[in-house]
């Protein structure tokens, strides 16, 4: 079934890791150097700026929230007062910037990272060179108490990640393998039985990810620019056709039956004569969102 999404927000420079929390949907503005929100009818608003790119978003159970930082490796946390600090270190992890998250329910975090300089690899090698040939990096887990650890390493961009409902399985999309890779989740938030849950296709580059109650996925893929709906073992179920890159998706509305889909003209929006090119749509779907985030 194909579905036309329609406007919802625009004026972003390019937004990054959709959240659906208490009757809006919060995402962060990367090269705005803010985290966003805006309402069903429109109503955008600035929630919190930083000096730095913000990236994966989620919320602890004392209902702080959680940011990355992600040109300084680092996890910000919000309280619930409006204090901000410093929730965690990766910088002696990670080489390179640090990107989406999932937060579990326990308010544990796992966090990606490009594992290279994207842009000028693909300026001086072009896409299918970055493709074909890059360094791995990790997934690093950071504990509610803030302690990082290293829990899976040989990945190709960890780029996205959801938990499905049972907490027990960490579904990732690793941009630059064209795969999403499942984990099983530990008591200790440790991953192990790594496996392909889903081959998108080696000219693809699976961005965000969100999870629905049929246990399938929606994929931002920005290369075909459209999302696509993605059953276990790589079925496309459905696609919704953008008219510029998506890169990243999530399920959310009262119900959980609104896909939302950011999209911009190139994720290095800021280089661009057209900075603030960046959209958010929506479209109904049927199954509702299921898992976290």
């Amino acid at each position: 079934m194909g579905r036309t999404p329609r406007l919802l927000a625009y004026g972003i420079h390019f937004g990054k890791a959709p959240r659906w929390r208490d009757g809006r949907l919060w995402f962060s503005d990367f090269h705005g150097h803010a985290v966003r929100s805006v309402s069903l009818e429109g109503d955008l608003r600035t929630e919190l700026e930083i000096d730095d790119r913000p990236s994966g978003l989620g919320w602890a159970p004392d209902g702080s929230m959680l940011i990355v930082s992600a040109t300084k490796r680092q996890i910000l946390r919000r309280a619930p007062d409006g204090a901000v600090s410093l929730h965690a270190d990766l910088s002696h992890i990670s080489e390179s910037h640090c990107y989406d998250m999932v937060v579990d329910s326990r308010g544990g975090a796992y966090v990606g990272n490009f594992g290279l300089d994207v842009a000028p690899a693909v300026e001086a090698r072009g896409l299918v060179g970055v493709l074909t040939q890059h360094p791995t990096t990790c997934i690093t887990y950071v504990a509610p108490d803030g302690t990082v650890r290293v829990v899976a390493e040989e990945m190709h961009f960890p780029n996205a990640f959801v938990i499905t409902p049972d907490g027990k399985t960490l579904i990732v999309s690793e941009t630059l393998a064209g795969v999403l890779t499942a984990f099983d989740i530990g008591d200790d938030g440790g991953l192990s039985r790594r496996r392909v849950w889903a081959a998108i296709g080696k000219s693809r580059t699976p961005c965000g990810i969100a999870l629905d109650a049929d246990n399938a996925v929606w994929v931002a893929e920005p290369i075909a620019s459209e999302c696509l709906r993605i059953a276990e073992g790589g079925e496309v179920l459905e696609r919704v056709a953008t008219e510029e890159p998506c890169y990243s998706c999530i399920l959310g509305g009262e119900d959980g039956r609104i896909l939302f889909i950011l999209t911009a003209t190139s994720w290095e929006a800021e280089r661009t004569s057209q900075a603030r090119n960046g959209l958010v749509l929506m479209a109904d779907v049927d199954s509702p969102a299921a898992g976290r985030p």
